[in-house]
């Protein structure tokens, strides 16, 4: 994608020299306009790709309601814009839904301000404090750790204090699904 952005890059500034009204400017608009398609459709194929894998690989998924306008106007703003947050919720949400399986959004208030161990709202914090120290019982916390175990808590998809593996091991597959597909299963000789 950034191949593509670096191409489309060049191609606006190309269009940019070209004589209104001319030829060659408007083979340059066209030329604009490929690359504008391919850097959305490597995002989308992304984003596609990503959504089923996680979909397909998980019961349930728990997803933070992120404030994307308040993070693009810091330093990340290109990566948060590039990351196309909203799209790729509306992906999970409507693929969850074909497969039968659980998506739960959590609000952002409820994730990196509470302390995960004794569930204390610590107040807000810039962006600038990756570590804090809970007021309440001392633990200290990584910012990102803490807001992952504020997630997976509040979807409800915490699993024992021990740690335990939350994916069932391998299942064989039953007589009738193994093998070739798309043969008739009766005489194959007729």
């Amino acid at each position: 994608m950034r191949r593509a952005e670096k191409k489309l890059k060049r191609a606006q500034q190309e269009l940019s020299r070209k004589h209104k009204g001319s030829k060659n400017r408007a083979k340059a608009r066209l030329k604009v306009a490929r690359a504008h398609a391919k850097v959305a459709d490597a995002r989308r194929e992304f984003h596609h790709q990503l959504s089923t894998r996680l979909i397909c690989e998980n019961q349930g998924i728990a997803v933070e309601d992120l404030s994307v306008a308040g993070l693009a106007r810091t330093k990340l703003a290109k990566s948060v814009h590039d990351a196309g947050w909203s799209s790729f919720i509306s992906m999970l949400e409507y693929k969850a839904q074909r497969y039968g399986r659980a998506l739960a959004r959590i609000g952002r208030f409820e994730t990196s301000q509470t302390c995960s161990t004794c569930g204390v709202k610590d107040g807000l914090k810039p962006l600038n404090v990756r570590e804090w120290t809970c007021t309440a019982c001392g633990a200290v916390h990584d910012r990102d750790h803490n807001a992952a175990l504020n997630v997976k808590t509040a979807a409800g998809l915490a699993v024992t204090a021990c740690g335990a593996p939350v994916r069932p091991g391998a299942i064989p597959a039953q007589r009738k699904e193994t093998g070739s597909h798309g043969f008739p299963t009766g005489n194959r000789a007729a």
